[in-house]
């Protein structure tokens, strides 16, 4: 089994529910054990314009490749009505597999560690907040980077990103 992290995102629609919902969805999947989930974040949209997102990160055990898992968060942000119309659009949903173990693998669609995770407070923070002695492999500790995003706007709305009923059925 390996231990990965996934960030979670949001700014269309019921950002919070989806994210809950989707959280329910990984953790119906075989091979994917949820094992800890950051509380909940507002942050201003980087690099695009609209609306605040919501965003939080999950620590799973799995036996899925990087690959599998990659294709599992694809799947389920299509369940939630993901469209890609240009970069950095405004989102239903957005699942970013940030680590996978301690691998490091570059491939055109699969980039691991994720290329920015170090440069975002809104990957950072949730991180921090359930493995903030992490050594992203090839990055440094989740606890060392922190400084270096502190002129982020990043506010914790929530505790926990809990969520509370079944909702994937895919």
């Amino acid at each position: 089994m390996t231990v990965a992290y996934i960030g979670l995102g949001a700014n269309l629609g019921d950002a919070r529910q989806a994210i809950k919902d989707a959280i329910v969805c990984l953790a119906q999947q075989i091979g994917v054990t949820i094992i800890g989930k950051s509380d909940l974040y507002r942050t201003a949209p980087i690099e695009s314009s609209g609306d605040d997102y919501l965003n939080c990160a999950v620590a799973v055990e799995t036996s899925l490749s990087a690959r599998q898992l990659l294709a599992l968060c694809l799947k389920i942000e299509l369940h939630f009505g993901r469209e890609r119309p240009y970069k950095n659009a405004p989102r239903t949903l957005d699942l970013d597999l940030l680590v996978y173990g301690d691998e490091r693998i570059t491939e055109p669609d699969l980039i691991v560690p994720h290329p920015r995770l170090a440069l975002r407070a809104f990957v950072l923070h949730p991180l921090a907040d359930i493995a903030p002695e992490l050594d992203i492999p090839g990055v440094g500790r989740v606890s060392a980077l922190l400084p270096d995003v502190a002129d982020q706007r990043i506010e914790r709305v929530a505790q926990g990103c809990c969520p509370t009923k079944r909702v994937c059925t895919s």
